[in-house]
């Protein structure tokens, strides 16, 4: 069983990705990180690499890169404490260069909305009733 989560993301911009994921309060490894790849720690089982594209390349034995401004590779979800933090982190994405993406999704026991990186890359923020996650 794994025990930890990296994404990996191709970026256009590096500069640009480091101030959106630095604005989340993701937190920036600098030991793993260079001028082509910034690694961010999300939690203790979730890591976050952002890579110039030339980076990202090598580690891919496939022709292209997709592009997710016009095609939706992947959706990351991230689970957070409260609504809240999910209003916090889509406000600090959107000042950081991001965009609002999808629509905000209000269930009650669950509320979640979705941002598209810089690059297109699109992330949501879900918070769920603890107690409707438990059953109870």
């Amino acid at each position: 069983m794994p025990n930890m989560i990296f994404v990996n993301l191709p970026v256009g911009d590096l500069d640009a990705a480091k101030a959106f994921y630095s604005a989340l309060g993701f937190t920036l490894n600098e030991q793993f990180s260079d001028e082509r790849t910034a690694s961010f720690v999300v939690s203790d089982a979730i890591v976050v690499m952002v890579m110039a594209q030339d980076r990202f390349r090598e580690f891919t034995e496939q022709p292209g890169v997709a592009d997710p401004r016009t095609a939706r590779e992947v959706i990351n979800a991230f689970g957070v404490e409260s609504r809240d933090d999910v209003d916090r982190l889509i406000d600090a994405g959107l000042a950081a260069g991001g965009t609002l993406s999808g629509k905000t999704e209000d269930h009650g026991f669950m509320y979640g909305r979705g941002i598209d990186d810089p690059d297109g890359h699109h992330l949501e923020f879900v918070w769920m009733d603890p107690s409707a996650v438990a059953g109870e």
